[in-house]
């Protein structure tokens, strides 16, 4: 009997060939095929493992990745939007963060832990949109109930409960109440005050290792009391509307189903992995480096941590890591850790005509960022394509007198573009703008021309 990924994974992705997941990641990163495909080719795999019968598919461990490319080329871009085209738990953490066991430091088991928790608010939330039209209604009834108390029927009467005045009214309340003409009203309800913060007892040499809570050992002590209130019928409404959707998700049933989706789907995008790859005969710090990368190894080997929501495997969750490698390179890192990431895609720097299209093309593409903000002030803003090949000119000049930063460059050069429309724009009597070649000229010339001053500013 084959093994499945949560149904949301399956019926978004499973039918997407590699040629076309790398259709969808070009919609939002410009260019950069080879990690594209890289990407493509694992989350097409996860899909074939599922057809594959149990005792295969343990087997099969995913193949990880490293990117290799200086900052603002798009590595966790990639990695972001892969996860979010699987519907996959996904957690972006730093290297550089974590320390060998015995320092002050995160433990790296906090990453899959971290990702346990968003898994979590994952199926929540996907529960919670499953129930909401019942809890809706719940709330609406609950609500009628507060505007119009019940009375209880005779024994004798409750045949004829159907025609008794008052569920007539309850009619009327309730075609009012969902035409919003009840929303001036108020109403009492019992609102549930915040409980006493939970907090860990500390016994261990991390407090993420503590697994004892105060509010689960005593859950009578900490569950909050309820207060009279008075609310506006929608906010009263929205309330009820939150408790009836909490009553009806089983948070066990989360739990378990977001343990299975982290075990089985779970990405986790390891940056700036460089950073803790100790340098060959080297001293000092870089003994705690190689202690980092031998904490991590046995998690992208495969272990098990302890959540609050259980054990957790790591075997099958898919690791990216990325650096920039100017300083150190692959080899660098302990041979072990090398292995665990079979799969290596170097990313290409970016050049002026990546920056055209990187302001144009994407569905979130800056010029349409920044048109679609000052449209919010009635400002309509055009860009001729003479002074958007201009800013990549100024970008791409920029990041070759000083420090390369990629893509990041457009957005530094972009703000001081329109640093004095955004200021002004609430007060422009000329609502049409339009950026051309001069303008561009005029705003930035002189800055990029000063090396000194575009080292600050740009």
């Amino acid at each position: 009997m084959p093994i499945y990924l949560p149904e949301t994974t399956q019926t978004s992705s499973e039918s997407l060939t590699p040629r076309q997941i790398v259709a969808e990641l070009d919609k939002y990163v410009v260019g950069q095929h080879a990690a594209k495909r890289a990407v493509a080719i694992a989350l097409r795999n996860r899909m074939r493992r599922q057809k594959l019968s149990p005792e295969l598919a343990e087997e099969i461990a995913p193949k990880n990745i490293l990117m290799i490319g200086p900052t603002g080329v798009g590595k966790t871009e990639i990695a972001r939007r892969l996860a979010r085209l699987a519907q996959s738990p996904f957690i972006k953490v730093e290297a550089s963060k974590f320390t060998e066991v015995g320092y002050v430091g995160r433990d790296v088991e906090s990453m899959v832990r971290d990702l346990v928790e968003l898994g979590v608010d994952m199926i929540r939330a996907e529960r919670i949109e499953e129930v909401r039209g019942k809890a809706a209604q719940n709330a609406e009834e609950r609500l009628l109930d507060i505007l119009l108390p019940p009375t209880r029927p005779n024994p004798e009467e409750e045949a004829i409960a159907e025609r008794d005045p008052q569920n007539q009214t309850r009619d009327r309340l309730r075609e009012q109440l969902r035409a919003g003409r009840l929303d001036a009203r108020t109403v009492e309800i019992d609102v549930r005050e915040k409980s006493f913060p939970s907090f860990e007892i500390i016994a261990g040499s991390s407090v993420e290792e503590v697994d004892i809570n105060l509010k689960d050992m005593l859950p009578g002590l900490f569950q909050g009391k309820t207060k009279r209130r008075r609310l506006k019928v929608p906010e009263a409404l929205e309330y009820l509307a939150h408790e009836e959707e909490q009553k009806l998700i089983d948070m066990d049933s989360v739990a378990r189903t977001a343990v299975e989706r982290v075990q089985q789907a779970g990405i986790i995008f390891i940056d700036e992995i460089d950073k803790i790859a100790g340098r060959e005969g080297s001293h000092g710090p870089d003994v705690s480096r190689e202690g980092v990368q031998r904490d991590i190894l046995p998690i992208v080997e495969g272990t098990t941590v302890n959540t609050k929501y259980g054990m957790v495997r790591t075997d099958h969750i898919l690791f990216i890591a990325a650096g920039a490698f100017h300083v150190s390179k692959p080899s660098d890192l302990i041979p072990e850790l090398q292995g665990r990431f079979p799969i290596r895609v170097e990313l290409e720097a970016l050049g002026k005509e990546e920056f055209v299209r990187i302001l144009t093309e994407p569905r979130s593409a800056l010029i349409k960022q920044y048109t679609a903000l000052m449209e919010t002030e009635g400002i309509t803003l055009t860009f001729t394509d003479d002074a958007i090949r201009r800013i990549a000119d100024f970008a791409t000049l920029v990041n070759d007198r000083t420090e390369n930063i990629g893509a990041r460059r457009l957005h530094t050069v972009m703000e001081k573009l329109l640093d004095e429309i955004s200021f002004e724009g609430p007060d422009l009597t000329n609502k049409r703008v339009t950026i051309d070649d001069d303008y561009v000229t005029k705003m930035l010339d002189a800055i990029v021309k000063n090396e000194d001053l575009s080292r600050y500013i740009l």
